[in-house]
C-alpha cells in the first residue's frame, strides 16, 4: 500500500479554510464524508475518536506538518484526506511554528501495526523537504494527487 492509495482528489483539500487545528480536523472528516469514505452517520463517532487522540498530544509534529489519527469501529479499512493551508494553521505543534500540511487518518480498531505503519509512513513522506515543496506549489488538488502518486514509495 502506498499513501497515494489512500488518497482521491476527492479526498484532498487543496486550500484549507481552518485557521485552527479543532476546524482543519472537522473540515478533513468532513471531507472523508463528502467523499463516501465514512458515514455521515458516523462524523460525530470518527471526529469525536480523532479529538480524544489529539487531546492527548499535538500531532503537529513540526516542519508544518500535522498527522492527526484515530482507531475506530466505524471503518472497515484506512481512510484518509490531505488538506493544505498557504496562510498556515495554528495546531498547537511541537515546534510551536504553523502547520501548511495535514494529512488525516483512521484505522480500524484493533489495527495497531497498520496504524503504526501508516504513521510512519506519511511522516516519513512528509519529512522529505522536496516533497512538502511540491505540495506546496501543486494548483489543484489533482496535481497534489499526482505527487503522492509519483513520490509516493512503492512496495
Amino acid at each position: 500500500m502506498t499513501l497515494a492509495n489512500l488518497l482521491s482528489a476527492e479526498q484532498i483539500v487543496p486550500e484549507m479554510k481552518a485557521k485552527g487545528r479543532w476546524e482543519a480536523i472537522a473540515e478533513l472528516v468532513d471531507r472523508l464524508v463528502i467523499a463516501g469514505r465514512i458515514r455521515a452517520d458516523d462524523r460525530e463517532h470518527v471526529l469525536e475518536s480523532i479529538k480524544q487522540r489529539e487531546q492527548t498530544m499535538s500531532t503537529g509534529i513540526g516542519f508544518g506538518i500535522a498527522i492527526p489519527h484515530a482507531s475506530s469501529e466505524k471503518v472497515g479499512e484506512v481512510v484518509a484526506s490531505f488538506g493544505r493551508s498557504t496562510t498556515g494553521i495554528e495546531f498547537e505543534s511541537l515546534d510551536g511554528q504553523p502547520v501548511f500540511f495535514v494529512v488525516l487518518f483512521v484505522v480500524p480498531r484493533d489495527q495497531f501495526q497498520t496504524h503504526l505503519r501508516t504513521l510512519a509512513a506519511i511522516a516519513k513522506f512528509l519529512n522529505d523537504k522536496a516533497v512538502r515543496d511540491e505540495l506546496g506549489k501543486a494548483k489543484d488538488a489533482q496535481q497534489i494527487l499526482q505527487v503522492f502518486e509519483n513520490r509516493s514509495p512503492r512496495g
